[in-house]
């Protein structure tokens, strides 16, 4: 019995050493063929822009916004990010980032589906029937 612990806990530990790790092959370094960068200005507004030999380029630009009922004003980044896809596709993506979230545009974002014509319909019903929408008091049903 002492035998089968002693093997069976040599066979945990052996199972539990981490695997040889796959050693990483550094490719050969891009070039930076255009780079730009003013960096945080007193008003809070920054811009920059770089390009790489591989087709990598990205532009951005963010300035502080004061908005209502805001006790702090926001940060507002637009910018565009353009790249090749490994199946040779080319992918532009235009972004806005504010205080109504991250807006991403590009062609290779999915599209939503057209709404169905019942629920537009349905759509149309409840907002001419605004007084269908009020809730009724809570009624009290018989027992019986």
């Amino acid at each position: 019995m002492k035998l089968f612990v002693a093997v069976s806990a040599l066979l945990a530990v052996a199972s539990a050493l981490p695997a040889s790790p796959v050693p990483y092959k550094q490719g050969e370094p891009i070039a930076i063929l255009r780079l730009d960068n003013e960096g945080v200005q007193a008003d809070g507004s920054y811009k920059f822009a770089f390009e790489t030999a591989n087709g990598i380029a990205q532009e951005e630009q963010g300035q502080l916004k004061q908005i209502p009922n805001s006790p702090e004003p926001v940060n507002t980044v637009q910018g565009q990010i353009r790249y090749t896809s490994d199946d040779g596709v080319p992918i532009i993506l235009s972004y806005i980032a504010d205080e109504n979230g991250f807006q991403p545009q590009g062609d290779h974002l999915p599209k939503p589906h057209p709404i169905p014509e019942a629920i537009l319909k349905s759509l149309e019903y409840n907002a001419a029937h605004p007084e269908e929408d009020e809730q009724k008091p809570y009624a009290k049903q018989p027992r019986f």
